[in-house]
């Protein structure tokens, strides 16, 4: 029997990142709330150039988007390029661009240079068309990658049915910028390397209130508080305080793992490891992990009433992906939140003096994320905002946010739903 709402990466996890609760009042010259990519990666190269640093996480490291996602290691956005310079401008959006199409770099020198055990695999990702309409955004995803001369090459069905192992693509967009990872294991790993340069991590704290006295900011916790000069709040999808100035709406994103595939089917079955996904509207995504797990991935939620329709449909997906497997079951199955801004785009907002919000990554968790992180740590250590990837805007509540998750949601079941239905 499958193992319902138990996360695969979790379970497989090298350890737990074992810390102690903030009790008592301290001082640091940099708090970061969140535990995540973000949060982590500021942590480590905040540390790094010699400052201190505390880290509030409410749950445990990789509790959120970072424990919970499909573990690829993109290049860029899930928004082309050419619409990237046109919302931000062309100067602003090239600097976006250029920072997040280097941060798969930025990612696996991580890994190297910290040892950290994710099983990272750079054998890049396949974004498939699963209709001619699918076909020519790809082919205009091409032509503007082309323009800022990235290795990208659009594949035909043939050469795509050889590395996917599925005939229901016209064609898939290959970036060999990209790769995969264990999406847990790589937060845990940040962790490890933050705290051995020197930053504490605190889980089990969650933020209960933050403020400017007019000196410092103040973090309260239920046992402790952090006073700090610098403040970074790098939540993204899953902040614990009630605030009316959420920017952001939480679109649900459900994961079904097998059992391990048998050494022929993974002789088939992406072959080379690459990470996929759809050019559907109602995205989904599919990979390999270590073991030879398939792993189908979609919007929704299991925590809701709606459950047991997106399982249906990932069975149905995996058969008409995969008609050939004809015994398996899913393993585990788990759920995450993404955080969605209106244009797509991921944000840095200002809090106040000396404070800022890092969040918006809509999907792309792991690049963005250790990028942004990066970038806050030199702007905590200079105060410069020039060498943030995005300009510090001030924040701008989202309208209708219920309603726009509840869109997302309804949508995505009603899809689930029909779809498949052969």
């Amino acid at each position: 029997m499958p193992i319902t709402n138990h996360n695969l990466w979790r379970a497989k996890a090298n350890d737990t990142f074992v810390s102690s609760p903030l009790k008592g009042n301290l001082h640091s010259d940099v708090v970061i709330i969140g535990g995540g990519y973000s949060g982590l990666s500021a942590a480590l190269h905040t540390a790094q150039q010699g400052m201190s640093v505390h880290v509030l996480e409410a749950c445990t490291v990789g509790h959120g988007g970072s424990g919970r996602n499909v573990g690829l290691v993109n290049a860029g956005l899930w928004t082309p390029p050419d619409e990237v310079e046109t919302i931000l401008g062309q100067v602003a959006g090239i600097k976006l661009n250029h920072a997040l199409a280097a941060a798969p770099d930025l990612v696996f020198s991580l890994i190297q240079q910290h040892q950290i055990e994710c099983h990272p695999l750079r054998h890049g990702t396949l974004h498939c068309a699963t209709n001619s309409a699918g076909l020519r955004q790809l082919k205009q995803r091409l032509a503007q990658q082309v323009k800022r001369n990235a290795p990208v090459t659009l594949l035909g069905a043939s050469n795509t049915e050889q590395r996917t192992g599925s005939n229901q693509f016209l064609g898939a967009l290959l970036d060999p910028r990209a790769g995969t990872l264990q999406p847990l294991n790589y937060a845990l790993g940040l962790a490890h390397a933050a705290t051995n340069a020197g930053a504490v991590i605190h889980t089990q704290s969650p933020a209960l209130t933050y403020h400017h006295n007019g000196q410092h900011w103040l973090v309260t916790t239920a046992d402790g508080s952090v006073t700090a000069n610098k403040l970074i709040h790098a939540t993204n999808a899953y902040d614990t305080l009630s605030t009316p100035n959420t920017a952001f709406t939480s679109v649900h994103y459900a994961q079904f793992a097998t059992r391990p595939l048998t050494a022929q089917q993974r002789k088939i079955i992406l072959p080379n490891g690459e990470g996929c996904w759809d050019t559907n509207q109602v995205m989904s995504s599919f990979r390999v992990d270590e073991s030879g797990r398939l792993i189908i991935g979609g919007v929704g939620s299991l925590d809701g009433k709606a459950k047991h329709t997106h399982i249906n449909w990932a069975h149905r997906q995996l058969k008409a992906l995969f008609p050939h497997i004809t015994e398996y079951e899913f393993e585990y199955m788990w759920s995450g939140r993404i955080a969605m801004t209106t244009d797509h785009l991921p944000k840095i907002t200002r809090l106040g003096n000396n404070g800022i919000r890092l969040y918006g990554y809509s999907g792309r968790g792991i690049g963005p994320g250790t990028t942004f992180g990066k970038a806050a740590a030199t702007w905590a250590m200079t105060g410069n905002e020039d060498h943030l990837p995005i300009a510090i805007t001030e924040p701008k509540p989202e309208s209708y946010i219920g309603l726009k998750t509840a869109y997302f949601d309804m949508g995505a079941t009603l899809s689930h739903w029909l779809g498949r239905r052969y």
